[in-house]
């Protein structure tokens, strides 16, 4: 990784130190550090894609049952600032809408469109079947350029005992300091990150720092699709997922629209998924904290 990214850590080692966590241990969790894409909506950062905007698809591509929140060009994440491995070209459309869903379904999808895929523009059907608090809180999604910010990321969730009940749960590996260098992260992280409502790629994040959200979001993934195995045995989209170990953040949008403060939509994805460049099995996550 960019050592200049490594070195914007230094707040949270400091703030670990002082903790009195061990040296060796909070250089261990440093090690973790992931680059991440932060996409604002200001500053001098390239141009990268766009909130909102038209619907352009191919003629034959279903209709999405969720809003258009973002469409990004590949060609401008690359993947030393992302740490993902995206397509070479194209563009991604991130479709996702902050609810709860049935039964681990999923929030939202992922198209991918290959560079000189013909397109065109398309009215939403699910405009016309909204209800007036649905309407109220598409009309909040956001319109604007998307400009690239480079970032580092360090776990936000943990898995340790609670010191509040001592109940035992699974440790991240070789870090038996988890729940203090969690914490030591979310006390640095607004002066470490830049600020910005879209990530791209890092670690997820969200307000219940126990859990970690790509694992919950790949548990319901595999949950609609036994879902969806039972009502349709045999069904094309039914094959067993991969373990949740073998998923990893896509984008992650910290939503802040009035009616869903406090709420995050996450797009996660398996990993050898996103190395073949398929996407129609990536998975989106509501998570709120009314």
């Amino acid at each position: 990784m960019n050592p200049e990214l490594i070195n914007r850590l230094a707040p949270f080692r400091t703030e670990a130190l002082g903790r009195g966590i061990p040296l060796q241990d909070v250089e261990r969790w440093i090690a973790t550090a992931r680059p991440s894409g932060t996409l604002v909506t200001g500053g001098d950062g390239p141009v990268v894609g766009r909130f909102g905007g038209p619907l352009l698809l191919p003629a034959d591509a279903p209709d999405p049952w969720s809003p258009l929140l973002a469409t990004l060009d590949c060609a401008a994440l690359p993947e030393e600032t992302t740490g993902l491995a995206l397509p070479a070209d194209g563009r991604l459309l991130l479709f996702g809408f902050p609810e709860m869903t049935y039964y681990g379904g999923s929030a939202g999808d992922v198209v991918y469109l290959p560079e000189g895929t013909p397109v065109e523009e398309r009215r939403p059907k699910y405009e016309s079947v909204y209800d007036d608090a649905t309407r109220a809180i598409h009309e909040q999604f956001p319109q604007e350029e998307l400009r690239l910010a480079p970032d580092v990321c360090l776990p936000s969730h943990f898995l340790a005992p609670s010191p509040e009940t001592g109940e035992e749960t699974v440790t991240l590996p070789g870090h038996p300091h988890a729940w203090e260098l969690a914490e030591a992260w979310e006390e640095t992280y607004g002066d470490i990150v830049v600020d910005g409502p879209l990530h791209i790629g890092g670690y997820a994040s969200h307000e219940c720092t126990e859990t970690d959200p790509v694992t919950d979001a790949a548990a319901d993934a595999e949950q609609s699709r036994r879902v969806r195995a039972e009502q349709s045995p045999g069904s094309a989209d039914t094959a067993e997922l991969p373990a949740a170990a073998e998923w990893v953040l896509l984008a992650q949008w910290d939503i802040g629209l009035d009616g869903r403060e406090g709420s995050t939509l996450h797009w996660v994805i398996p990993r050898q998924d996103l190395a073949e460049h398929r996407f129609d099995r990536a998975h989106v996550s509501f998570f709120w904290n009314p």
